[in-house]
């Protein structure tokens, strides 16, 4: 890490052919083919007791789509798999999310605390399902239909983060005003997005802080930018625009970026004051 990486422009967007389908998806699949075969069972037969098609668990079992969390619960009742699938559901869900986001996935998952400053939307954690559907909808060069469902789940699926006891992970998020005002979807998607904000902002991990549009300058509008710290004490910021990220972990680089932050924990409002904006929001839809 601490290079910058970029997704290809010919690519964004587009899974490539079956050749660069996610080796976790093809190992997770070989997996159900070797425990269904000790089973003794046909593929109709475990789709019968698992309650999917056949055509669905020979999807997984090729590795042409990947299994969600319920598939994998219900196959490792009905195979005995022991643990086996799943230990592998992360890495099946992170394969979901974009190639140039997942090295970053991986960081967050192993940290400790993590603050973010977001100028433009409601941060991918805190998202609503409807939110972030209406957003990938909006991706351009357009998205399929099973691409924009694949990404939608795996936004979902990161959001365990939030509830992960072992080790909890601390959450600051500063928000724009305007990135809340914005209206994604229509106003029933945001009413709904605004609640899971004063939802989410009452756990006792999460902060939610809003940087209010009067502030006028701040040192946040460069961009936005996340913070972690890992386990073992390593510091990182994440940076990202138009989908090419950087991912910086030298000590001075990364000092800059915290004392940043800092300075912009005190110019936004504190949570209360941000509830309370939150909470007025959502009478005016």
């Amino acid at each position: 890490m601490g290079r910058t990486t970029q997704r290809e422009c010919g690519t964004a967007g587009r899974r490539g052919p079956d050749k660069e389908r996610p080796a976790a998806w093809s190992a997770y699949g070989k997996l159900v083919r070797l425990f269904r075969e000790r089973a003794g069972l046909t593929q109709q037969a475990l789709a019968d007791a698992i309650g999917y098609s056949m055509e669905q668990v020979a999807s997984v079992e090729q590795g042409r789509r990947p299994a969600k969390a319920v598939f994998t619960e219900a196959a490792e009742r009905v195979l005995d798999a022991g643990g086996a699938l799943r230990v592998l559901q992360p890495d099946v869900d992170r394969a979901k999310l974009p190639l140039f986001f997942q090295d970053f996935a991986l960081l967050e998952a192993e940290a400790v605390s993590r603050f973010s400053y977001d100028p433009m939307l409601v941060p991918g954690l805190l998202q609503t399902e409807a939110y972030a559907q209406a957003l990938l909808e909006a991706h351009f060069p357009p998205l399929d239909g099973e691409t924009v469902e694949q990404r939608v789940a795996a936004r979902m699926a990161r959001q365990s983060l939030l509830t992960r006891k072992n080790p909890p992970i601390v959450f600051v998020f500063i928000v724009e005003e305007s990135a809340i005002r914005r209206l994604i979807g229509n106003a029933t998607v945001m009413r709904q997005q605004l609640a899971r904000l004063l939802e989410c902002s009452a756990m006792r991990n999460v902060e939610l802080q809003i940087m209010p549009t009067a502030r006028g300058a701040h040192s946040g509008l460069n961009g936005p930018m996340v913070l972690l710290e890992s386990t073992d004490r390593k510091q990182h910021v994440y940076v990202e625009a138009q989908d090419i990220v950087s991912v910086r972990s030298d000590r001075h680089e990364v000092s800059e970026f915290w004392l940043r932050y800092g300075t912009l924990r005190t110019q936004a409002l504190n949570t209360e004051e941000s509830s309370c904006l939150i909470q007025r929001m959502v009478g005016e839809l």
